[in-house]
């Protein structure tokens, strides 16, 4: 079983966003592997640190998390799953002064000594899914705008750094000589600057082009979840490495199917003379039509349950119920023969309600359907 997050940063659930960073920063200064060399541990609980943040930092992936625990993020590449280094130093650089990939927070060198791996800004984009899609999972090729490094760019080694990615400044204090290290403002830390760029390109060497990015979608994803496809963001200048495509899923809505979950609903409506003779209907599922049989003397409210023709869950576990509600529709006009012809069954002891115990109330049919 994977640690609780806030368990992980050591905070409460009821925690604000400054003390979910405080914790951060705090349990990061106390892993970092500069810190803690050859400490396969410390790393471990460093990284375990990042992935916390990275969720718990994000309203939505909170609120994700908060509702479904680790299983939010399972399968389809979802955010929240194992972070490497080199994701930690793009994404959370900000939080202290340019300590990751080449910072100096508190003295630290960072990881690998100096030079960060610069990453591309991501991209963020909303697909739209049928009830249908969503079932059986698809891929979707879709066209987006991204930042590449135009051809013709180079770059040359900084000189404000040398290369080095971060700048070292020592000054005297009344502890004595204390040495701080920051990522260097001129090339943002890569130790690169531009040599020479096309005129059409931006200041960082890059043009905007369109690309048809190929997105494959699991089956069972959930309105608001976010896929990532690594790399697909914008370019990164120099030999950085490109950002990332976000994709947040949205549901259409369906015309006769209702989702709950991994199950869905179905309002079938019949006759008098369907529910009393019985018949065969012909309703909605996502793979397709399917014929179900009405028993003769059904009761409205009935519930048929069709197993597995429901949503398949995005972490593999099966698939929903699909739950057919009979409703048995009441003539709202009568012709004159019809109204004699009920008036004359009012009295019929055939027409009287005689509940039996398998005719349960609507309290008891919701009952079952949750069991």
């Amino acid at each position: 079983m994977k640690q609780d997050y806030y368990e992980i940063l050591g905070i409460s659930k009821g925690a604000t966003t400054a003390e979910i960073k405080k914790a951060y920063r705090k349990k990061a200064i106390e892993f970092h592997p500069d810190k803690n060399p050859g400490d396969e541990k410390a790393e471990d609980m460093f990284k375990k640190a990042a992935e916390a943040y990275e969720v718990l930092s994000d309203p939505n992936k909170r609120s994700r998390y908060d509702q479904f625990g680790h299983q939010a993020f399972e399968g389809g590449g979802f955010g929240g799953g194992g972070m490497n280094m080199e994701d930690i130093f793009s994404q959370f650089g900000d939080i202290f002064g340019g300590a990751f990939g080449g910072g100096g927070f508190g003295g630290f060198s960072g990881f690998g000594g100096g030079r960060r791996t610069v990453k591309g800004s991501n991209l963020r984009i909303r697909v739209q899914l049928t009830l249908e899609e969503i079932a059986n999972g698809v891929e979707k090729k879709i066209k987006v705008k991204r930042k590449k490094v135009a051809q013709g760019t180079t770059y040359t080694t900084c000189g404000t750094c040398n290369g080095q990615g971060q700048v070292t400044r020592i000054q005297n204090t009344i502890l004595g000589r204390m040495q701080t290290s920051a990522t260097c403002s001129a090339c943002g830390g890569s130790g690169q600057v531009i040599e020479k760029k096309p005129a059409n390109a931006d200041a960082q060497g890059m043009l905007v082009s369109e690309e048809t990015v190929s997105i494959k979608i699991p089956a069972g994803v959930v309105d608001g979840m976010q896929l990532k496809v690594s790399g697909k963001g914008n370019d990164a200048p120099g030999n950085g490495i490109a950002g990332d495509l976000l994709v947040a899923i949205e549901e259409k809505p369906h015309p006769t199917l209702q989702r709950e979950g991994d199950n869905l609903h179905y309002d079938l409506y019949i006759s008098f003379s369907e529910a009393a003779l019985g018949a065969s209907k012909e309703i909605d599922t996502v793979t397709g039509k399917v014929r179900i049989k009405i028993e003769s003397g059904t009761q409205g409210g009935k519930i048929l349950r069709l197993r597995s023709k429901g949503i398949p869950s995005v972490n593999g576990y099966g698939a929903g119920d699909l739950l057919v509600h009979i409703n048995v529709w009441t003539p709202k006009s009568l012709t004159k023969e019809q109204r004699e012809f009920f008036e004359k069954m009012e009295k019929d002891e055939h027409f009287q309600p005689k509940p039996e115990k398998e005719d349960k109330s609507f309290f008891e049919k919701v009952k079952d359907m949750f069991s």
